[in-house]
């Protein structure tokens, strides 16, 4: 990456990183180690590897243990055994140093990365008076397969980095919310309103 940076046409000041499942759980760790990004869009990330780590696939009923021990993230030992490395790989705990707002989507019924640790990034970063929203969408599962939830994300996701990267507008959803009750009723698409002087 730091040799495409070189390149003239490169704006570095109006850098963007997005990534889902493992991709999400990188950018969700980048973010708390440089302020390269002007903006982030991780997606089902692990958060907290101390959290994670003791849970269990629902798609398939496997223990997530041997993922962090010896698949993705290869720490070669039982939490017990490391627990500092652990620590040292979950975003969560680096969360003081993030200065790039993040948008993050996780599922309530993902199946392959327990919804909570978006939850847990989510809350953290409020928590520090960081900029982040969370987007959820019932029912999914680790990927977006309803059409109606993909066409909605790819908006979203696009009006939110239109804006940090190009300086449009914020739509209504970033600076009101949206309340779960207004879900599929007020999508909150459109800019928002100007407030009145």
């Amino acid at each position: 990456m730091l040799k495409l940076l070189e390149n003239t046409w490169i704006d570095r000041s109006r850098l963007g990183i997005v990534g889902h499942s493992w991709g999400g759980y990188q950018t969700a760790y980048l973010i708390t180690q440089t302020d390269l990004f002007k903006t982030a869009v991780p997606g089902a990330p692990v958060a907290n590897m101390t959290s994670a780590y003791g849970g269990i696939r629902w798609g398939t009923g496997l223990s997530r243990q041997a993922q962090y021990e010896h698949t993705q993230s290869r720490i070669g030992a039982t939490i017990w055994e490391k627990p500092i490395q652990y620590i040292e790989n979950s975003p969560l705990f680096y969360l003081p140093n993030v200065k790039t707002p993040a948008l993050i989507m996780h599922n309530d019924e993902d199946d392959a990365v327990p919804w909570y640790q978006g939850i847990e990034l989510y809350l953290g970063l409020k928590r520090l008076g960081k900029p982040a929203w969370m987007v959820n969408y019932n029912t999914e599962k680790h990927g977006l397969r309803v059409r109606k939830n993909q066409k909605d994300w790819t908006i979203r996701m696009w009006q939110y980095i239109d804006h940090y990267l190009k300086d449009a507008p914020a739509p209504q959803w970033m600076e009101e919310g949206l309340p779960m009750i207004e879900k599929g009723i007020n999508q909150r698409l459109l800019p928002a309103m100007p407030a009145d002087n």
